[in-house]
């Protein structure tokens, strides 16, 4: 039986296939509040000509116009990979309690991997953070993408 946590990563792997069939690096990300689901994204930097158009900040803004707050307090965020620095600054800003993420990213991830931005000093909002749900999943989407485009 799939956990909570396991069945709204299949959602943000979803995101994520969508991501690639669209020519972008396969992230997905979902923003759930309380069993329910109030945004979606996926990476979307080169079709929108956007580089903040991560999955994380596409599920932010689509929550936050959801809800109708920019605020997401009490919120999960699912994505299938470590987030970079710019998302974990959005998610502190929109004050997600949990993130969850599929596979560690070593070169850019910044909330394990290359550092623990969630945790700087200076921020006045805390985000508790689930590593490795669905792991081996969320890196082959990752690795089977950039192995094609390597061909």
């Amino acid at each position: 039986m799939a956990t909570a946590h396991e069945k709204f990563m299949r959602f943000a792997l979803r995101q994520a296939a969508k991501a690639a069939a669209a020519g972008e690096v396969p992230v997905g990300a979902v923003v759930v509040v309380g069993q329910r689901v109030v945004g979606s994204g996926r990476n979307a930097p080169i079709g929108r000509r956007d580089p903040t158009a991560h999955a994380e900040v596409v599920a932010l803004r689509a929550a936050a116009r959801r809800t109708g707050n920019y605020r997401l307090t009490g919120a999960t965020l699912y994505v299938t990979v470590e987030p970079c620095l710019m998302c974990v600054g959005a998610m502190v800003h929109a004050r997600i309690r949990t993130l969850v993420f599929g596979a560690a990213e070593p070169k850019s991830g910044a909330v394990v991997s290359t550092m623990r931005a969630h945790e700087s000093s200076g921020l006045n909002h805390r985000i508790e953070v689930v590593g490795g749900v669905l792991e081996d999943e969320c890196r082959a989407i990752i690795q089977s993408f950039f192995k094609a485009r390597r061909r």
